[in-house]
Order: structure tokens, then sequence, then C-alpha cells
């Protein structure tokens, strides 16, 4: 944990924080730091593509993406169960939906935590990473649609379009592609771009996404506890059991760590933007900090090297 939290980008993540808490008038342009999680996404996207390219088709990929796809479908099912006599069904929903969906910025750290274990993971694992963005959201939204009273004003198509063309699950999903159509040569020549550049552009990323965190976490506490012990639970329980179970189909240390990550890890980028459609009544100041102001940092410091360590006992 401690060589965890002395890493370069996750410490300007604690800055970003700190700059909130002092008052400081640090800020990253709305359009830097747009431009930069583009880059993060593409520059992932692009190399697993690649490597992608150069793996072999095994059954373990096969059981690797079998069960992330059941892990996006029962995760908020039951959140949304366990959530709905305290909450109303379309905040319910929307938490559901989050913890079931995955956040890229959280893969992304994670694959730098690799690296400094000098493990690798498979290239495959992207691909698992967009895949399990949709079902989380369709599953929330039937939830939403089968327990709300009255006639729905949103149109469950629009809404499963609108998860599948979203920003960041088109980008990570083009860059796949392109990265697995791209032969050697073609990808050396950019090399510099997509792996040189990419711990510095992170460091920056974590250092907005500290002082969004920031922002986000007085009137959050100021809501009650119950939420911020709920962001803690889930993915310390979607984690570990994920980091152990996987133990009996995966064997690469590298892919079972990164797929706890992704079962552990709720988004805040591309289901906010479904349940503007098909939830509005939800209340973003609840399931938005759950997402990032909690369960991201709690898995970038205690989460990481935690399911590192169960996977690597188990």
């Amino acid at each position: 944990m401690l060589e965890n939290l002395t890493n370069p980008a996750l410490l300007f993540f604690v800055l970003g924080i700190l700059a909130v808490l002092v008052k400081s008038d640090l800020n990253i342009p709305d359009n830097s730091s747009k431009f930069i999680a583009l880059y993060l996404l593409f520059a992932i996207g692009f190399k697993g593509g690649h490597e992608l390219a150069h793996s072999e088709f095994s059954a373990e990929i096969l059981y690797t993406f079998i069960f992330a796809i059941l892990a996006a479908t029962f995760v908020p099912i039951y959140v949304f169960f366990l959530l709905k006599r305290k909450y109303t069904i379309s905040n319910s929903a929307a938490i559901a939906s989050s913890y079931g969906s995955v956040s890229a910025v959280t893969f992304v750290t994670a694959i730098t935590y690799l690296e400094m274990q000098n493990v690798e993971m498979g290239g495959h694992m992207v691909a698992v990473m967009a895949i399990m963005e949709a079902p989380a959201i369709v599953v929330g939204v039937f939830l939403l649609n089968r327990y709300t009273e009255g006639e729905n004003q949103f149109s469950m198509l629009g809404v499963l379009r609108h998860a599948m063309t979203n920003g960041s699950v088109l980008l990570i999903i083009g860059s796949l592609i392109i990265g697995f159509i791209t032969n050697d040569a073609q990808a050396d020549e950019i090399k510099p771009f997509t792996t040189d550049l990419f711990k510095g552009f992170l460091a920056i990323f974590l250092l907005d996404m500290g002082i969004s965190s920031g922002r986000k976490l007085g009137d959050f506490f100021k809501k009650g506890w119950t939420s911020v012990l709920l962001a803690l639970l889930f993915p310390l329980v979607n984690g570990t059991i994920t980091a152990w179970l996987s133990g009996f189909f995966l064997t690469e240390v590298g892919d079972r760590f990164i797929l706890a990550i992704l079962v552990s890890s709720a988004s805040y980028i591309a289901v906010p933007a479904a349940m503007k459609i098909a939830a509005p009544q939800a209340n973003p100041g609840i399931y938005i900090p759950m997402a990032l102001a909690i369960t991201f940092p709690f898995n970038i410091t205690i989460g990481m090297p935690l399911y590192y360590n169960i996977v690597l006992l188990n």
C-alpha cells in the first residue's frame, strides 16, 4: 500500500483534493481535461487492440468475457434490491447501474499499478472493460421500468443506443479495433505518443480527478454516512470476491487483478450520461460522489494492493 501511495500519479490525485481543501484556485481547463481523457482512452484501446492481435484466443479468454458480462448483470441487481428500501427507485437504479458498470480511469490507474509490479495483462482485458459498460445500464433501466409506477417518459431503445454510442465507449472500442488491424511497423511510428507520454498525462488527469472529487466531498458528507459506507462496501465485496473466484478459471495474475478492479469499480461518466435520460429524477449528488469521491479513491489506495495480494495468495 505504501508503494502504491507514493506513486506520482496517485500523489497528484491527493494534491487535487488538497487544493480544494485549502481553497486554491488551481484548476485544469475543461477542454484540456477532456482532451487528456480522450487521449488516455485512445492509448489504452490502441495498445490493447495491438496486443490482442498477437494473442491466441483461448478458453480462459472466453471464460473472462462470460464472467465479466455476468458480473455486470448480477452486481446492479443485488445493489438495487439492497438499496430500494432506503432510497427511491430512481436513485437505487442509478446507483446500481454505476456499480455494475466500470470506471475507465480506475482501469488506467490499475495498468500503472501492474507496471510497478512488473506484471503484464492480456490485451483482451481492454475489450472486457468495454463490454461491461452497457449491460449494467440496461439492467438498471429495466429495474427502474419494472418498479416505477406509471408510464416512464423515456425510450428503452433510446437509452440503450445512448449507452452504446457514449463517447468513452465508442472511442475505446474504436481504438481497440484500429490497434488490432495495425501492423507492428505502423504501431511503432506512434509509440512515443501512445506509450511514452502516457504516465505524464495520467498524472495530470488524476490531478483533475482529485479536484473534482474534493469539490463533491463537502456536500456529499452532509447527506449522511450511509452512502459513504455503501460506497466503501460495494467495491470491497465485489473486488474481493472476484479476486478469489477468478482463480478457478484464470491463471494470469495480471488478468485476474484487472478483472477484480473492473468489477469493483463504479462508473461516473457513462452511467450519469445515460441516467439523465432514463432517470432524470435520480439525484446525481448521491450516485456520482459515491463513485467518484469515495469508491475511486478507495480502489486506487486500498483496493488495488488488497485485490492484488488476494490474487497472489489464491
